[in-house]
């Protein structure tokens, strides 16, 4: 279903203004067990215009449901609803806390001093 919208939006087959030219990520869909519903993660280029783009997915939806039911061969076309993918500030936020120097040196520290329980090593004996 990724794939289905990736391709929809790729050839431009929404005509809302919102979403003309608008280049979008389909990073993950998640359908409910009953595969009636579907949520689609997108994420727009460089997040440019997300809150404009999400109102015309919204409008959208219904067509956009009838497509993908033409390209995904399945007994019920899931409703479909839209979020914006979150896993790339998530992982932005994630990335400067690693790169923050007390959280550097507190990683870096376990680097330094070798494993306090040599016990554990294979002395090559067989026991």
């Amino acid at each position: 279903m990724r794939h289905a919208l990736a391709r929809i939006f790729e050839r431009g087959e929404l005509h809302d203004p919102a979403l003309h030219e608008a280049p979008l990520t389909v990073t993950e869909v998640r359908v409910s067990p009953d595969l009636k519903r579907a949520t689609a993660y997108v994420m727009p280029l460089a997040g440019r215009n997300a809150a404009e783009i999400m109102a015309g997915l919204k409008r959208g939806a219904g067509h956009l449901r009838r497509l993908v039911a033409q390209e995904v061969k399945l007994r019920v076309a899931p409703q479909i609803s839209f979020a914006l993918d979150q896993s790339f500030d998530e992982a932005s936020r994630i990335d400067s806390l690693l790169r923050r120097e007390d959280v550097a040196r507190d990683l870096g520290a376990g680097d330094e001093h070798p494993a306090e329980n040599d016990n554990d090593k294979d002395d090559g004996d067989g026991a």
